[in-house]
């Protein structure tokens, strides 16, 4: 298995904490946003490596931080040559950039690189061999302008997906999608055919109401902490 860190956004939400920094490396506590998160994925013996896709504004800040990481993976920082919003690749685009230039040929395990949790990564790999499917995460959430931000899932008895929705107005359920994919060997030549059809490359929740069409994907649910750094002020609140 190969793990995929998300990092080659801008978060200009977060201005201007974020304008010379990436998100990922803002500190939480005595260490990064990034440390807490691979720290998680350290604790699954499958994964081979940790490839961190980012821009090319932040790319060398995370070499930098890579000559300090002292963990058993092996670690490769994977610059995609954006420079801004306007042309950023997008969640799946660098997905599909990571796997087409490491020739990724595996099951992969795809992760935001800026978000706290507080569950174990292996109980989401456990529940992912037993379905032998692609597997996404879910948990309940109470507030409505917080689920209008977010993708929101809809499954049946067995956590199978039967409904996804990025960021609806009006949510067909009270269980958000935190970033937290796990995709079979197969299904990479999926996501090639998600990107070559010219569908939305941008937030990663986008490719689930296509995949869902085509494979069986279930979720796991939990109901833990989880913070999704998106404001200075969410910021804050996760500092205290």
């Amino acid at each position: 298995m190969e793990c995929i860190l998300l990092a080659a956004g801008y978060a200009t939400r977060l201005y201007p904490l974020t304008k010379d920094k990436p998100k990922a490396l803002l500190t939480m506590g005595n260490k990064t946003i990034l440390d807490w998160v691979v720290d998680k994925i350290e604790e699954i013996p499958e994964i081979n490596h940790i490839y961190i896709v980012t821009n090319h504004r932040f790319a060398g800040q995370f070499e930098d931080w890579k000559k300090t990481y002292s963990g058993a993976k092996k670690v490769v920082v994977l610059d995609d040559g954006t420079t801004d919003n306007d042309n950023r690749l997008g969640a799946i685009g660098d997905m599909k950039y990571v796997i087409d230039r490491e020739k990724i040929d595996d099951e992969i395990f795809v992760l935001a690189s800026d978000n706290i949790f507080d569950f174990a990564l292996t109980d989401m790999v456990d529940m992912y061999r037993e379905k032998n499917c692609d597997l996404i995460s879910a948990h309940y959430v109470k507030d409505l302008v917080d689920l209008q931000q977010m993708g929101v899932v809809e499954m049946n008895e067995d956590k199978q997906v039967i409904g996804f929705e990025e960021k609806p107005q009006n949510p067909k359920s009270s269980y958000g999608a935190p970033p937290f994919y796990l995709y079979k060997k197969e299904t990479l030549a999926l996501i090639d055919q998600y990107l070559k059809e010219g569908n939305n490359p941008d937030a990663p929740g986008h490719l689930i109401p296509w995949l869902i069409e085509r494979t069986p994907v279930y979720a796991y649910t939990f109901d833990v902490m989880t913070i999704d750094i998106g404001t200075p002020k969410t910021y804050y609140e996760a500092q205290k």
